[in-house]
């Protein structure tokens, strides 16, 4: 099983990641904890990656396709993988495809996160992350022992900027404009498997065991 989770701001992408990489047994690649530990093990990749970061610009694609590559080469992704959080942009894509052609490690399935306006304010305004070791939280969903302290390490909890929702309107527009493109890439490449985003990650969980079960996939 190889997967890209493609969805706006407030999908519940990285939550169901983690839920299905347990369940599946398969790896979570999230290029933002990927791009964290290159730059803490200080590898090649990961000096390059810093030095456009320390400037305050984005890190190239090359840079983010070589991190992705090195990731999927490790033991733990021969049994699949989950990516997200990349491809963002149709150029990264098709970057991403000429590399995994390369590893014979070609995705399986596109899952595209359908959700509703409401229910991503419900969820981005309602997160909280902790300001020292990044522990993210919910109100709701899952919230920490103490209120507004983080269970892992007793920081306090903060709501991001961009999590409040005068903000995530805004959020929302760039993504329709940069990402929602990779739907209809996807589509053409006959990959792409709408899923609903409004459902709570137990349910939604469920609901792609029941698909992927169907279509034999989760025995490849």
């Amino acid at each position: 099983m190889r997967l890209v989770l493609l969805g706006p701001p407030g999908a519940g992408k990285g939550t169901l990641a983690q839920v299905l990489s347990k369940d599946w047994n398969v790896v979570h690649v999230s290029t933002g904890d990927m791009l964290r530990e290159a730059l803490k093990n200080r590898t090649p990749l990961g000096l390059k990656a810093k030095a456009f970061m320390e400037n305050g610009k984005l890190v190239p694609d090359e840079i983010v396709i070589g991190l992705v590559s090195e990731r999927l080469l490790k033991k733990d992704a021969e049994r699949g993988f989950i990516l997200d959080g990349f491809p963002r942009t149709v150029e990264q894509a098709k970057e991403l495809d000429k590399e995994i052609k390369k590893l014979k490690m070609p995705i399986t399935t596109v899952l595209y996160f359908k959700t509703s306006l409401p229910v991503i304010i419900r969820r981005l305004s309602g997160r909280r992350v902790c300001q020292n070791c990044g522990k993210n939280y919910h109100v709701t969903n899952f919230p920490p022992k103490a209120q507004g302290v983080c269970d892992a390490c007793g920081g306090k909890l903060i709501q991001r900027p961009d999590d409040k929702e005068e903000t995530i309107e805004e959020r929302l527009k760039v993504y329709e404009k940069e990402t929602s493109p990779l739907v209809d890439y996807y589509k053409k490449e006959k990959l792409l498997q709408e899923v609903p985003g409004d459902l709570d990650v137990q349910e939604l969980g469920t609901h792609l065991n029941e698909i992927f079960k169907k279509k034999g996939l989760l025995d490849r």
